[in-house]
């Protein structure tokens, strides 16, 4: 009678707690409120928003916590079978002076902290995976920046593409993202948020909830 569409996309969240000169993080309001606001506004069909998690502001001392989210996407609960090429994880961090939205392309494989994180660590020039290699090897997300930030703009946000995630936290963190979704087949994508007193708050979550909708659209 009619043929099924393509199975839906699982999108699983992450934001940050505060750190060094960010007593308020945008990103930990974004995704501690994002599932009541997609709620009420209803999500696309084809999308399914999946955890919504907390990380630490901080490198190594935080890994565990965030292989074990990106491990507990695969197979969840009740399921009996994973599709991963499925999933995609999007991680919000906030650029305190950014002015705009910020698609990040890629990761670079080096931890160089300006300040120490929030355990305590400050890297220089250090690789975060040594096995990758030098501080100069780069991860790519599989996403298509340029569609999602053209289709982004087209809704009437202010939002740009970038390949420098700097060499903090957000660097760090989505440059194990990259490499998981690499080796398990799933997708990645990491975008930079300003502060509340650039672009308010309600305007970033309808932000976070168009991106859903985007990225079920080109999935």
């Amino acid at each position: 009678m009619g043929s099924e569409g393509p199975p839906a996309v699982t999108i699983h969240v992450t934001g940050f707690k505060k750190f060094h000169g960010v007593a308020e993080n945008p990103t930990e309001t974004i995704v501690t409120n994002l599932k009541e606001y997609v709620n009420k506004k209803g999500l696309p069909e084809g999308v399914i928003l999946g955890s919504c998690s907390i990380l630490e502001t901080a490198g190594q001392g935080a890994l565990v916590n965030l292989y074990q989210k990106l491990q507990s996407a695969l197979n969840p609960k009740g399921s009996e079978s994973s599709n991963t090429n499925r999933i995609i994880w999007v991680h919000f961090g906030v650029n305190s002076g950014a002015t705009k939205f910020t698609i990040e392309h890629q990761a670079v494989n080096e931890a160089t902290f300006r300040c120490p994180d929030e355990m305590g660590w400050k890297p220089h020039r250090v690789p975060i995976i040594p096995a990758d290699g030098g501080i100069s090897r780069t991860r790519e997300t599989l996403l298509s920046v340029d569609e999602i930030t053209k289709a982004l703009s087209k809704m009437g946000y202010e939002v740009t593409t970038s390949d420098d995630a700097g060499r903090f936290v957000c660097n760090y963190v989505y440059y194990h993202s990259l490499r998981f979704a690499e080796q398990n087949r799933t997708k990645s994508l990491f975008v930079h948020v300003p502060l509340f007193l650039t672009i308010d708050e309600e305007t970033q979550m309808q932000f976070a909830a168009s991106l859903l909708e985007v990225l079920a659209s080109l999935s």
